[in-house]
């Protein structure tokens, strides 16, 4: 990841020429570095572990097929650039994501910013660290809990009633547009709590058990656990179990209104 970071990532970064940026459709742009980089990554991980199969989001977006039996079987999955859209405006945050999942679970996961350096890293049982030093969640210790709600594909309605809900118990963040930023955050103090409503697996997979293994709770918004490729919608996640509770107990009505086309879930 590092290498392909320094090679491929940042070297475009403030650098893109207008052609080198592209409208892949659904208000998403795709720029020449996150094709460039999926190849790379995609290369160093197939001589990896030959009875995984790689998927990666480029890939999907020219053929969603890929994501069939996606909770099935041993799969790396790979976002090589996450915030594409900062990114491309020559703005952080942005970073570059592997997990590799057995059977829809997060078994290992990469976070990689390539401006910093810095690397979250998680083992399923073993930890969550950051360059290499073991951390746990630790909460903003702000006044009232800091939470930051992915909800702008929600119809409007919904959208104003779940934000006006959460600002009756937390201070409200905008989201980073980086889901990979976010999950730094949530782990190092930034912020306590987050929602997102559209879960596509290279978004989450690494960070969900990045969080959850530095002591944080994640859960689809029914309460079920997390799983790749699983009808459940959404996720909720917290630095801990009482502020994911908090949080669950609020909005899980608003979430769960029929208002949430399921079409939007995994779009």
């Amino acid at each position: 990841m590092r290498d392909v970071a320094n090679d491929v990532v940042t070297p475009r970064f403030r650098t893109l020429l207008d052609h080198e940026i592209a409208d892949k459709g659904a208000g998403e742009i795709v720029t020449c570095a996150d094709h460039e980089a999926e190849a790379a990554l995609r290369e160093g991980l197939a001589p990896m572990l030959s009875s995984a199969r790689i998927v990666g989001e480029e890939a999907c977006s020219a053929d969603p097929a890929l994501l069939d039996g996606i909770g099935k079987g041993l799969v790396w999955l790979v976002d090589p650039l996450d915030g594409t859209a900062n990114f491309a405006a020559g703005r952080q945050p942005f970073g570059m994501m592997i997990a590799l999942v057995e059977d829809g679970l997060p078994r290992a996961g990469w976070i990689l910013d390539p401006v910093s350096g810095r690397l979250c890293t998680a083992i399923q049982g073993e930890g969550a660290f950051v360059d290499g030093v073991q951390v746990k969640a630790r909460g903003s210790h702000a006044p009232r809990p800091i939470a930051s709600l992915g909800t702008q594909f929600m119809p409007p309605a919904q959208r104003g009633a779940i934000h006006a809900e959460a600002a009756r118990l937390f201070d409200l963040e905008p989201i980073p547009r980086c889901a990979a930023e976010s999950y730094a955050r949530l782990v190092l103090g930034r912020n306590d709590a987050a929602l997102f409503q559209r879960i596509l697996p290279w978004d989450h997979a690494a960070g969900i058990l990045f969080l959850t293994e530095a002591g944080g709770v994640a859960t689809h918004w029914d309460g079920k656990p997390f799983r790749v490729g699983s009808p459940s919608p959404g996720v909720l996640l917290a630095h801990s179990a009482q502020t994911h509770a908090l949080m669950s107990n609020a909005l899980s009505p608003l979430l769960l209104d029929d208002l949430v086309r399921p079409e939007l879930q995994t779009a």
